[in-house]
């Protein structure tokens, strides 16, 4: 793998924390060309360093306010990849994970309420081949979302909204 400097590091903590940023801006903090920038993004880019960009649609906006994790069970270890295929067809899951613990899977959803989430769960979910037990989490708030450290220190993340700053100092 082609070694990231600090440049790369510089550009990269740049554009995680505001993918919107423009090349131009990038440069002049950066003290380069924006030539540079762009060689140096698309570098990354094919280096697998970069693996996506775009926006974060808020749920909530439409009508999705619950964010659930669930943690699965399977009967086997290795009917992983078959389960995961049929949680690909559930459009509400947004997350997989294969996790070591008390679980062998971990998934992310958002549903519209607790209807919703019951129908997800008893109607879809549970009824997946290899699937023998869940344990639901739902998710009251989120208060910390941030991108992780490229160079120094980050800075201190702040609460995604003023309210949550309320519930932290109460």
């Amino acid at each position: 793998m082609e070694k990231i400097d600090s440049l790369d590091k510089k550009i990269l903590e740049i554009i995680s924390n505001n993918a919107r940023i423009p090349f131009k801006d990038v440069a002049a903090k950066c003290g380069v060309s924006r030539a540079a920038i762009h060689q140096r993004v698309q570098r990354l880019i094919d280096m697998n360093v970069i693996v996506g960009s775009g926006y974060h649609v808020n749920p909530a906006s439409f009508g999705y306010n619950t964010c659930t994790y669930i943690g699965i069970t399977l009967e086997k270890g290795s009917m992983y990849a078959g389960v995961v295929k049929e949680f690909a067809k559930i459009s509400e899951i947004v997350e997989c994970h294969y996790t070591t613990g008390p679980y062998t899977m971990l998934v992310k959803l958002y549903a519209k309420d607790n209807a919703h989430l019951m129908e997800l769960l008893n109607g879809r979910i549970q009824q997946i081949n290899g699937v023998v037990s869940t344990e639901t989490l739902i998710s009251l708030t989120q208060s910390i979302k941030k991108v992780l450290p490229i160079g120094g220190p980050q800075k201190e993340a702040k609460p995604q909204m003023e309210e949550d700053w309320k519930k932290i100092e109460d």
